[in-house]
Formats: structure tokens, C-alpha cells, sequence
């Protein structure tokens, strides 16, 4: 299996509800690095998982929805817990759906898997990974 990954960042501020979460409770906010995996079982006709180039682009442009963004003010993300874990999954569904579109170019019609792993600090992260739409 080939891999790719690109690597952006974004900025947000939420809080969380239930007391499992602590101080967390109270509003505060997150500098999350986001690393994109996709993977294919072969290349491309180029030697390639897919552009690097589009990659990034796209996480760039998903990410840009979020940043700098209180996620509790969100309609979307009403009622819900935007943790690491749940913000992992949003980023994969947003990029699997660019992908679906189109928007990563036909290399990415190829792609099986993907991963998206948040990193909250450089001791914690979390990642949501999944198969894609043939």
C-alpha cells in the first residue's frame, strides 16, 4: 500500500459539556496540527498517490472553514462535544467528499483508504480512518 501525507494547522476555541471533561468546560481554544493520510494500493500512471500539490490545497481549504472559528458557535457542531476525536472525523468526511467531487484531480479516484489524525499537543492526538467510496 502507497501513502501521502500533507500537514496544515488551524486555531479554534469550544468548550465541552460533562464533567468527565474538567476544566475544559470552560471555554478555551486549540492549535491543532492535521495530518492527511491517503493511501492506494498502486500508483498512478505518474508514480503517484495523488498531486501533493491539490492535497494540500484541499486540506488547506477544508481547515480554512475552521479556523479561527468558536466551534460552539457553529450550527452545524450544535449540541456536540467538538473534541479531538469528533473534529478527526468532520476534516475526513469534508476532504472524502472534495475527493468525490473531484477536486483532488482523477489521480484520486484511485485512493482506498484515508486518515486524518488532529495533534493536540506534541504528546496527545487522535485520528479518525476509514475506507473511501470506490
Amino acid at each position: 500500500m502507497y501513502s501521502l501525507n500533507v500537514r496544515e494547522h488551524f486555531m479554534i476555541a469550544h468548550s465541552f459539556k460533562g464533567e468527565i471533561f474538567g476544566p475544559a468546560q470552560r471555554m478555551h481554544g486549540a492549535t491543532y496540527v492535521v495530518d492527511l493520510e491517503m493511501r492506494r494500493p498502486q500508483l498512478d500512471d505518474d508514480g503517484l498517490v495523488v498531486d501533493i500539490g491539490l492535497a494540500s490545497q484541499q486540506l488547506a481549504a477544508v481547515l480554512a472553514d475552521l479556523n479561527y472559528q468558536n466551534l460552539d458557535e457553529v450550527p452545524e457542531f450544535a449540541g456536540k462535544n467538538t473534541t479531538t476525536e469528533f473534529l478527526a472525523a468532520v476534516i475526513f468526511d469534508r476532504i472524502a467528499a472534495r475527493i468525490s467531487a473531484g477536486e483532488l484531480g482523477p489521480a484520486a479516484r484511485g485512493l482506498t483508504t484515508m486518515k486524518v489524525t488532529l495533534h493536540e499537543s506534541h504528546i496527545a492526538w487522535a485520528a479518525f480512518e476509514g475506507d473511501l467510496p470506490a
